[in-house]
């Protein structure tokens, strides 16, 4: 990094004509003779439902991680992973049949969701916003929430569960639930536009403006670049580019609105593959960790009981049916390709970190993932040993990557959310059901 005899404010944004865009961190944020500012921590979970193939999941031995079938789209990050087997999400327990809506609450609290359809609602808070409570202040947003299914549920939607539970990974507290956004105009407006506002009239307004949201700070760009080096001017140039070809993508997904399409009715601004939506809404993500405006983020891959389905892989059959495999080998197969395209889309998510520059690093140096499913088994609904997995570099979160660890029998999954709290700098003594930390990441 380039010391500078001036300094711009680590908070620099670009406010023109109801437009506002936060930078990246610059060189020229630096001041002179300063040391190397720590670099800043960030926390991001993906969610994937109703279990894997777990033969094709779990690595054969403990110790140096072997890469499975299914975890061979994510094996260029081997070094940075662990794999953890053992974990139990025993919050989920139940016997009156609510078992996916409960997983889903519980994989992401700790805490069994109750049984209600009407607006009593209860759980308890999310790790994520456990995390946010605590750094969240230090951004314009404490945290980002996204969603690739709408959530349009409403009612009962699993036997006396409420849909809520399943439109939802984030609980503010344990009656809050915070709603998940699957429209990438909606979120990049949220990020970069006029007001914080998702409201479908607003956008509208937007979208036939047909105007750039960056076009009206140019003139102040050009100007920045007059005041920082040349290496400066070309983390602009690579930033601003990125903004664009986002911005891009959903201008194009718009138009995609109009073609017939042979699934469900999308949203406008959702494009019109699932692979597309995914890799747009990561791509989104990364913009945000890039710029500061938040920290931390949740992300909903597939939620429980979700009929998608994924003809483009060859697994036609919706996404809920296919758990329900009966171990029958061609069942087995499909499901196979359905777990190893929703992580390769993780994979993907974890190549823009890593391209991204953030200080003397990248913004995957300076993330902490956490990647998983509340089943294991989705044919009989088990929640244990659920397949777990944990990104996160030995440079800034002391992680010691590239191991299968598998731990006793009845090890609360809590247990590891309580252990990546403390490396994200927030300690408590205890989250849901859990029972201590996970030694062997917190000690590394």
């Amino acid at each position: 990094m380039i010391i500078t005899g001036k300094s711009l404010p680590r908070r620099t944004i670009l406010r023109g004509l109801g437009a506002t865009l936060a930078l990246p961190l610059l060189d020229g944020m630096v001041p002179a003779f300063a040391a190397a500012p720590k670099p800043v921590r960030r926390f991001s979970e993906v969610y994937v439902s109703m279990g894997m193939n777990m033969a094709h999941w779990t690595p054969p031995s403990e110790g140096p991680l072997e890469i499975t079938r299914i975890l061979s789209p994510v094996e260029q990050f081997k070094d940075q992973m662990l794999v953890l087997s053992g974990l139990d999400s025993k919050a989920a327990e139940g016997r009156d049949g609510g078992i996916h809506p409960r997983t889903q609450t519980s994989w992401n609290t700790g805490v069994s969701a109750k049984k209600t359809e009407g607006p009593d609602i209860r759980a308890g808070v999310s790790l994520d916003q456990v995390i946010a409570s605590e750094i969240g202040n230090e951004t314009q947003l404490p945290s980002l929430e996204l969603a690739l299914e709408p959530a349009g549920l409403s009612g009962n939607c699993a036997f006396g569960y409420s849909c809520t539970y399943l439109n939802t990974l984030a609980w503010k507290n344990a009656t809050t639930p915070l709603p998940m956004e699957m429209n990438p105009r909606a979120v990049f407006e949220r990020l970069f536009g006029a007001s914080d506002s998702t409201d479908p009239k607003v956008r509208l307004v937007d979208i036939q403006s047909d105007r750039s949201v960056l076009d009206s700070v140019m003139g102040k760009i050009e100007g920045l670049k007059m005041r920082v080096g040349a290496g400066d001017r070309v983390k602009v140039n690579q930033y601003l580019e990125a903004v664009r070809d986002v911005e891009r993508r959903i201008q194009l997904a718009e138009k995609q609105v109009e073609r017939e399409l042979p699934e469900v009715i999308r949203p406008a601004g959702v494009p019109g593959t699932f692979e597309e939506h995914a890799k747009l809404m990561f791509d989104l993500q990364v913009l945000a960790f890039q710029t500061d405006l938040t920290r931390v983020g949740t992300y909903l891959e597939a939620r429980e009981l979700s009929a998608r389905t994924y003809p483009e892989i060859g697994a036609p059959e919706p996404h809920h049916p296919a758990s329900h495999h009966g171990n029958d080998p061609e069942k087995l197969e499909r499901l196979s390709k359905l777990n190893v395209f929703h992580i390769s889309l993780f994979a993907y998510y974890l190549e823009r970190l890593k391209e991204t520059q953030d200080g003397d690093g990248t913004l995957l140096d300076n993330t902490l993932l956490l990647y998983g499913s509340g089943m294991s088994d989705g044919n009989v609904h088990l929640m244990y040993d659920v397949p777990t997995l944990v990104v996160g570099s030995k440079k800034t979160f002391g992680i010691e990557g590239g191991r299968h660890i598998r731990k006793p029998k009845g090890t609360p999954l809590t247990n590891l959310q309580l252990t990546l709290m403390e490396k994200m700098g927030v300690h408590m003594e205890n989250f849901g059901d859990s029972n201590g930390q996970l030694n062997f990441v917190a000690d590394v």
